[in-house]
């Protein structure tokens, strides 16, 4: 399966960003990727209110991003902000394309960091995993949103249902040690599940906008099911296309067994005292 990784750097204005979404799938799809990955937010940056922004799944900007898709047969992954009904907004990713049309909100909200993502954000509750036609059928793909790359749960959840792809969609923080701290995640949720991680993220926007809150910081990467990164980008915009070995991600599954030999734990409280 030859995957895509969009590393591209979000501005304010949704129709330019549309652009964009339509210059990188079409490249995408003239270097044969079935599905193109794009960060967290490609429809605006953080750091301006995103209400006003918002659009609900059949507006303008989520239909132009479909059309796109069928326009160039590829599977389309994409951060997008929607109207909650409670005055915030859905973090959420917009899959579309061939024999695919789904949302995944985004569970785990950045409330870290001195940033409270919760305040304009509502939270998702629901897992999911789409399925994607690859060279030798379709293929399980389990999505997730920046700040979920930290809660492994998540991930072997995705797995158990199936996914042997799990993608992470960031607009990540900048900081000390942040970019290592998300190269690292991507890996450890790789060997966490035996699954191969696409996480994709902004490029790095600039030392002024970064200051406005998780803008980005590049670093998107593939990990193979061992956690080896097979590609990965700087800090400008970029994309990055990895054929995904499928066969070697299940041999490991099958060798490693870190999923079939995993442990269920009940929780009892506290233990007792023995004074």
């Amino acid at each position: 399966m030859r995957v895509a990784l969009a590393q591209i750097r979000s501005s304010t204005d949704p129709a330019a960003n549309l652009t964009q979404v339509e210059d990188f799938t079409e490249r995408a799809a003239e270097a044969g990727a079935s599905l193109v990955l794009f960060p967290e937010a490609t429809m605006c940056r953080f750091g301006v209110p995103l209400a006003p922004v918002a659009q609900p799944l059949d507006g303008p900007w989520a239909s132009a991003v479909r059309a796109v898709a069928d326009r160039t047969g590829v599977v389309v992954v994409a951060g997008m902000f929607v109207p909650s009904g409670d005055g915030r907004v859905t973090n959420t990713l917009l899959a579309t394309g061939p024999g695919v049309e789904a949302r995944y909100d985004k569970i785990y909200l950045y409330d870290a960091f001195g940033f409270a993502e919760s305040k304009t954000v509502a939270p998702g509750r629901e897992p999911v995993v789409i399925d994607v036609g690859g060279s030798s059928g379709p293929v399980a793909v389990g999505l997730t949103l920046c700040y979920d790359i930290r809660f492994p749960e998540l991930y072997l959840e995705l797995a158990k249902r199936g996914a042997e792809l799990i993608t992470a969609h960031a607009s990540w923080g900048t900081g000390p040690g942040k970019l290592e701290q998300w190269t690292l995640l991507a890996r450890a949720r790789a060997i966490d599940t035996s699954s191969v991680v696409a996480a994709v993220g902004q490029a790095y926007p600039g030392d002024e906008i970064a200051k406005v809150g998780p803008t980005g910081v590049g670093g998107s990467l593939v990990a193979s099911a061992v956690g080896e990164v097979l590609v990965s980008a700087g800090a400008d915009p970029q994309l990055l296309v990895c054929d995904i070995d499928l066969e070697a991600a299940r041999k490991t599954r099958e060798t490693v067994a870190v999923m079939s030999n995993r442990a269920e734990f009940t929780h009892t409280g506290r233990a007792q005292s023995l004074e």
